[in-house]
């Protein structure tokens, strides 16, 4: 039995945050998870930003509603889960995700949630567990799946090193650099064929 969790933003869709630091002029705002292993300090240096600058939810969203998913992420995802199930994990947000899922033709998806207030500021973020990418993956392995996992930042090396199979993909020099054991792809082809290879 076997089910593979993907990384979303890098992997499947572009980097959200980078995408708003451009729209927004903030090139602050273009720090991400491949940058920072530390995700609670990243999103509270992100939340001080966005506060400084009286941005919140609603402007972020206005980004997002402008963002397609990578060039061949859509066809590479129904292609496996016609052979597989797939589960994407991200350290994401729901307020942002479900605009991108819906490109993606309605993927199941694992991420966080936002805390906003009234007024549209965001105030915090609930994690769903810690290390949640490493977590949800030994727990599909405890009720009998066998894991396959891919995504590119730091942040997903866990569930990738854990997994029967685990690869980089779109990953950056310094990551695969620091991880020459880790089987790395930059397209949609090779790690259809990778995971393909895996099951085999």
């Amino acid at each position: 039995m076997y089910l593979t969790c993907l990384d979303m933003e890098g992997v499947l869709v572009p980097e959200i945050w980078i995408a708003f630091a451009e729209a927004s002029g903030i090139p602050e705002l273009k720090r991400t998870t491949r940058d920072e292993p530390d995700y609670n300090k990243l999103m509270n240096y992100r939340l001080g930003i966005l506060k400084e600058h009286g941005l919140g939810l609603k402007e972020i969203q206005a980004t997002i509603a402008k963002i397609d998913p990578l060039p061949g992420a859509k066809a590479f995802l129904d292609e496996l889960r016609s052979i597989t199930q797939v589960i994407i994990l991200s350290d994401t947000f729901e307020q942002f995700a479900k605009p991108l899922m819906e490109k993606l033709g309605w993927p199941t998806i694992f991420c966080n949630t936002l805390e906003v207030a009234p007024g549209g500021e965001i105030t915090g973020f609930q994690m769903r567990c810690p290390q949640s990418k490493l977590t949800t993956v030994k727990a599909l392995q405890s009720i009998g799946y066998q894991t396959i996992a891919a995504g590119d930042s730091y942040n997903d090396l866990g569930m990738i090193q854990a997994s029967k199979a685990g690869f980089l993909f779109k990953s950056t020099d310094q990551i695969k650099a620091d991880h020459p054991e880790l089987a790395a792809y930059e397209d949609f082809d090779q790690l259809l064929a990778a995971i393909k290879g895996a099951m085999a």
